[in-house]
């Protein structure tokens, strides 16, 4: 609701504020011309018409309105009206160029703003503006000799640009803008407040014909102000009113509207191509991230098997190694052990030849004692003499004991067989 009423605020300030464009500020330097003629105090004759500022305290106008005061300047009084206030202001002719119809008039007592002239081309159809003081409507409105010279606002009439000619050697301008007996001396402007021309003189409508307004052209102008050694502002780049600057305002903020909206799409295109990218980006970062992982996997796995590999043959090795020196030690135990073999064979064999020697010995022995036996009375014939333990001795020959070997025999007599029977 508030931003409604904002809204309504600003369309009727820019509404009324649309009356104070660039033609109502150079129509407060439009001023009413007055001539009053005085013979022996006695008022015989009133002219009027049109003028504006050239300068704060200096008017410009046809030379045919003040012709009178240029003639008799002790009879005629010349009269500064402005459209602002409440005074009007005495003036005195110091230019004036019949063959140009174009006057300069001086004043005091009041400031008013200038107007500037517009000295770039202008083209056939252009829009112009007149402003003045046209007679017949005071005739209209007027209610006595004092509305003449009370300060109002000038009468504005448009119309186009109809083309340039001359008129008695004299440049000037012809127009379709309204005008009548009191617009002479009246600035001709363009849409943009700035002079063109001075309004001069109408044609004479009869029969249907069209009417026609005559203005001194800008050139004139600036030639009279030039011998006229008078200072004036003019401007030579084109026109662009104050509507005008509205709606390029307008288009302005239109096109700034769509390129802000253009620039939000194509922020948001870029940041959507910016996110596709970075996203494109990550997964090729990814892929590059997991092939390399991948690979170094792989040289790990590779490595791995290596380090696998090596402790293999290592071990296998350390296994052969180990194997060699168990065998060299297997060799030498078995070394030892044969060793021990052999000497313990030897021994058996020293010890078995021992033991045959002893039983040698141990058989002689045991033979002369049978003998021995024999030879005793005491043997009974039908006994034999038997040998006991031989075989006990025979077989521990083998035994470490050589002395059991020794002939310990023992004879028993057994009867022999048959006996007694």
């Amino acid at each position: 609701m508030i931003r409604l009423l904002l809204l309504l605020a600003l369309t009727f300030g820019l509404a009324s504020s649309a009356s104070a464009d660039d033609i109502a500020a150079t129509g407060r330097g439009v001023v009413r011309v007055v001539t009053i003629a005085v013979v022996d105090d006695q008022v015989v004759g009133f002219g009027h018409g049109s003028g504006f500022a050239v300068a704060p305290n200096r008017i410009v106008t046809n030379a045919h309105v003040v012709d009178l005061a240029e003639r008799y300047p002790d009879n005629v009084v010349v009269g500064i009206v402005p459209t602002e206030g409440t005074k009007s202001y005495q003036g005195k002719v110091i230019a004036y160029d019949s063959q140009r119809d174009l006057a300069l008039i001086e004043f005091t007592g009041a400031r008013l703003p200038p107007s500037a002239l517009y000295t770039g081309p202008m083209n056939e159809g252009d829009a112009v503006v007149s402003l003045g003081f046209p007679g017949n409507v005071d005739l209209a409105t007027a209610r006595s000799a004092a509305d003449y010279i009370r300060p109002m606002t000038p009468v504005r009439s448009e119309g186009v640009l109809s083309g340039r000619r001359v008129l008695s050697d004299i440049e000037v301008l012809l127009h379709t803008a309204s005008i009548a007996r009191g617009n002479s001396g009246g600035p001709l402007l363009d849409r943009c407040g700035r002079v063109i021309g001075v309004n001069s003189a109408i044609t004479r409508g009869e029969e249907g014909d069209s009417t026609f307004g005559f203005a001194i052209a800008d050139t004139e102008l600036a030639g009279f102000l030039r011998d006229s050694k008078q200072p004036y502002a003019s401007i030579g780049t084109g026109c662009t009113s104050i509507e005008d600057r509205l709606r390029q305002d307008s288009d302005a903020d239109a096109r700034a509207t769509a390129d802000a909206a253009s620039a939000r799409r194509d922020a948001a295109a870029q940041d959507a191509l910016a996110r596709e990218g970075a996203v494109e980006k990550a997964r090729t970062e990814a892929a590059h991230t997991r092939e390399n992982v991948m690979a170094i996997a792989g040289l790990l796995l590779v490595a791995g098997a290596l380090v696998i590999g090596s402790a293999g043959l290592l071990e296998s090795r350390g296994q052969r190694r180990r194997g060699d020196l168990g065998g060299v030690d297997r060799r030498r135990r078995g070394a030892r052990r044969d060793h021990r073999v052999r000497a313990a064979a030897v021994g058996r064999g020293r010890r078995a030849a021992v033991g045959v020697a002893e039983v040698a010995v141990g058989d002689a022995r045991c033979g002369a004692r049978q003998a021995d036996v024999h030879a005793d009375p005491r043997t009974q014939p039908d006994h034999d003499l038997v040998e006991r333990g031989r075989a006990d001795r025979m077989g521990r020959q083998g035994l470490h004991e050589p002395q059991d070997a020794i002939c310990r025999c023992e004879w028993a007599l057994r009867p022999r067989a048959g006996a007694g029977q």
